[in-house]
């Protein structure tokens, strides 16, 4: 024990024991029924983490170190996303280039040492080294933080979802998923982003506000008469395939079953009726244009409309018109933008007199993907799905009872997820037009005129495979993109593909089956609520179309980190703290309190003087310890030396505690173990402690100053493990200085733990009792401005005299107390004090 308990160093101290000695390290040879196995979130390896990832891994890491306490053998590994949109922007921005698939492979090349002012095309093979380098570079720094942290993970069962295990999980399960007609390969609208030119699934998008106008035009009828539409998007009309009325509107039944002419085009299209037309928006009747929106999209399907596409993959209206389309007049459209489009038909329409009136400003609700910059398009394209039950009211109905038998943390949570399954309005679009990521494990025959056979699909015989650069079977390298031989399918999965994999990817279903029948269906997924959209149904969704099961028992969800304005933090709204100067300058246990003091599902300020809270807790507990330590107390102290009334109520009390703690963790409720232990501990410090100090110090023969003994060390013992989930290092620290062994690996306390027998003679509350009299003591003497060793000339107690007998040796010594009276009376206790 240091003359000078210090928080200092403990951090590097510690985790390098923790390291050394393989603390957290994992036993495989645990059967089933004693493992606890967490499917723990990878981050996304993009640049730095947040103080956000700090707040939600340390709830995780909270749960992992109580049950290892309890004697489960805790799976806990840590991966990383590190395949997908973030790191190639990231690459791209960092090291100044842009991937061509065209260009060959230039073994020799190495990026600029400055970023140019214009990217540098490398190509795909190039690109993707650059992404693994930089990844791993930005995956050593993570690894730092979490140590310094002091997450509990097992850093011997570290994956990325981009290396040779993750990438024959994620293919394995997609040519499953094909093998069973679950996976299949369509021609459809697509959600697009322009700026990444890469399909989006629904799980990704996010509406943003945008200003707009309603543009009113005029369609001509066979009776020569017009009826007006009116539209946000004037330059997709000649992509107008219909005209749509709700079946009930008076206005519309009338034209029903006729067609209407389109503006400057001259194209004939029908009027049809369909319940989601809305009579009170616009002027009742809308175009229907392949594709404006998603209910386009529904209008089409479900009217069995033709498609005449407009919108290119740029962002840009295609250079030739669809089948029927005047081309004089789209040639004023070809080539454009969106915006510069708009412009342009709106021109059109004023010189053709079908512009009725003046745009009328409005604010749009519009999809983005959320880490895009451009209003996302609607495109024809040939990807991927999986079927999700977005067509399909069974698969549906089944994956709400899967969340159904599942624990949430909170319990309103499962809400979110059941609205999302309710829902879905499609199946899951799982390519992407990308490079960095894992590839689709498909290649396609070609025919004699070197046409893809897309219905008759080549599946490879080993994994991980790339079809970009692997040969299929059967086939040989110089039969690549020829007649009568094969193409590669240039698409990888969407990140959210492979990491809705995280539990049988950690558990390496495929290649270690033995551990996999240990740890699968994990028995915990923490993760922030924001994703139970993404990852958590996603998983559930491969787990239940698998194995029929769940792919974990317990949900247990992070609320959001809330900024001073109380906006979530966020790297997009560039309001996010790093946590390592957080670290540095609090304490790793400092900020681990601020953390688990936010109760699951609940939004959480960002607060500095939580942490400074924290950093005093932690000093106050190793100079508890140092008190108690000064003693000599027992390491293996007993409950039947503890004789004393104070002692005992104070280790009855304890005992409520370590019931109410236990109650909590297993109810994933860490931050209420928090508060109750924390409560617990200052009046154990600023009551018990000075009361028992006089006691304490008195002769080691006397059975009162043993049981002062034995009852500061029960309680010393039991407070440190109480607070090790929690506040790991000063807990480590403060254990090593009389404990053999980590407090990690110790037992969790239990309620009857080297406590003494219960005294049914002996009144509740008794140190509460003692506690309050030294309370008034103390404060007469504050108000007189007086030392609190000074004398107390006399003190009259009146309430329950009898109980108060019982402590009142050590309240006389604790409040330096010459005489006292005391009376019995009921009500609450009151007393008279008279300074010397």
């Amino acid at each position: 024990m240091p003359d000078k308990p210090t928080l200092d160093g403990i951090e590097r101290k510690w985790r390098e024991v923790w390291a050394s000695r393989g603390t957290y390290t994992f036993d495989r040879t645990a059967p089933r029924s004693r493992v606890f196995s967490i499917d723990t979130p990878p981050p996304t390896v993009s640049g730095s983490l947040h103080v956000g990832h700090v707040f939600s891994y340390t709830h995780a890491d909270a749960i992992a170190r109580y049950r290892r306490m309890t004697g489960r053998e805790v799976f806990y590994p840590m991966g990383w996303d590190d395949n997908g949109l973030p790191t190639e922007r990231r690459v791209q921005n960092y090291y100044g280039v842009q991937c061509d698939p065209s260009l060959p492979y230039d073994p020799s090349f190495e990026p600029p040492e400055t970023v140019p002012k214009r990217p540098i095309p490398i190509s795909r093979r190039n690109f993707v080294e650059l992404c693994q380098r930089l990844t791993a570079i930005d995956e050593q720094a993570y690894e730092d933080l979490w140590r310094q942290l002091g997450l509990s993970v097992d850093w011997a069962l570290q994956y990325s979802t981009i290396n040779d295990v993750s990438r024959a999980v994620s293919q394995r399960a997609f040519l499953n998923n094909l093998a069973r007609g679950e996976a299949y390969l369509a021609d459809a609208p697509t959600l697009w982003d322009v700026s990444f030119r890469t399909a989006v699934a629904q799980a990704e998008l996010e509406d943003r506000e945008r200003q707009g106008a309603y543009y009113r035009l005029a369609f001509g009828l066979p009776d020569g008469g017009t009826v007006h539409i009116e539209t946000t998007r004037p330059e997709l009309l000649p992509a107008c395939v219909a005209l749509v009325a709700h079946p009930d509107d008076e206005r519309f039944k009338p034209l029903f079953g006729t067609n209407a002419t389109t503006p400057v085009f001259g194209v004939e299209v029908p009027i049809k009726a369909h319940p989601l037309a809305q009579p009170d928006k616009g002027s009742g009747i809308a175009m229907i244009c392949t594709f404006g929106d998603l209910t386009d999209v529904i209008w089409w399907r479900e009217l069995d409309l033709p498609t005449r596409p407009i919108m290119g993959r740029d962002g840009r209206l295609l250079p030739t018109p669809p089948a029927g389309i005047d081309e004089a007049a789209y040639a004023h459209l070809s080539g454009k933008t969106a915006f510069s489009a708009k412009e342009a038909m709106v021109s059109l329409l004023r010189e053709a007199g079908a512009l009725d009136g003046e745009p009328r400003p409005t604010v749009q609700q519009v999809k983005f993907y959320e880490k895009g910059d451009k209003p996302l398009e609607i495109v024809t394209t040939r990807q991927w799905y999986i079927r999700n039950g977005g067509r399909d009211a069974a698969l549906r109905s089944a994956l709400i009872e899967r969340g159904r038998e599942m624990t949430w943390s909170p319990a309103f949570m499962r809400t979110r997820y059941e609205n999302w399954v309710d829902g879905l309005a499609g199946d899951w679009i799982i390519s992407r037009q990308r490079f960095f990521g894992v590839p689709i494990p498909i290649w396609y025959p070609l025919d004699a005129a070197g046409e893809p056979d897309y219905a008759s699909p080549i599946t490879p015989a080993a994994l991980p495979v790339d079809p970009s650069s692997d040969t299929p079977p059967g086939y040989t390298e110089d039969q690549r993109d020829r007649p009568g031989g094969f193409t590669g399918d240039p698409d990888v999965m969407d990140t959210w593909a492979t990491s809705s994999l995280t539990p049988e990817i950690a558990g390496r279903w495929g290649t270690d089956d033995d551990l996999f029948r240990r740890v699968f269906p994990m028995d915990l997924r923490p993760q922030a609520h924001e994703i139970i959209r993404t990852w958590l149904f996603a998983t559930v969704l491969r787990a239940h179309q698998e194995f029929d099961s769940l792919p974990f028992h317990t949900a247990l969800l992070s609320g959001w980190i809330l900024d001073p304005d109380r906006k979530k933090m966020s790297k997009s709204k560039g309001n996010t703290v790093t946590p390592m100067g957080l670290l540095d300058e609090f304490g790793s246990d400092a900020v681990r309190y601020w953390a688990v003091s936010g109760r699951p599902g609940t939004d959480t300020a960002f607060d500095t003087g939580q942490m400074k809270v924290g950093r005093r807790l932690a000093i106050k507990i190793l100079n508890a310890t140092k008190f108690v330590l000064l003693f000599g107390v027992s390491s293996t102290p007993t409950g039947d030396a503890v004789t004393e009334p104070l002692d005992r109520s104070m280790l009855a009390d304890l005992t409520a505690v370590v019931a109410d703690a236990t109650k909590h963790f297993e109810a994933y409720d860490y931050a209420r173990a928090l508060e109750r232990t924390e409560q617990f501990f200052w009046t154990f410090c600023d009551d018990y402690l000075e009361l028992v100090k006089e006691r304490a110090y008195g002769d080691a023969g006397d059975p009162a100053t043993r049981s002062a003994h034995a009852a500061l060390a029960i309680a010393l013992r039991t407070l440190l493990r109480l607070f090790a989930p929690m506040l790991p290092f000063v807990t480590e620290e403060a254990w090593s200085w009389w404990q053999d062994g980590s407090v990690h690996r110790a037992p969790w306390p239990s309620a009857d733990e080297d406590a003494p027998a219960p005294d049914p003679s002996l009144p509740a509350g008794l140190l509460t009792l003692a506690g309050t009299v030294l309370g008034l003591v103390r404060k007469a003497k504050s108000e007189a401005k007086q030392s609190m060793r000074s004398e107390v000339a006399r003190l009259a107690v009146r309430g329950p005299a009898d109980a108060f007998a019982l402590v009142s040796r050590d309240v006389l010594a604790a409040g330096v107390i010459r005489s006292f009276e005391a009376e019995a009376a009921d009500g609450p206790l009151t007393a008279e004090i008279e300074l010397a």
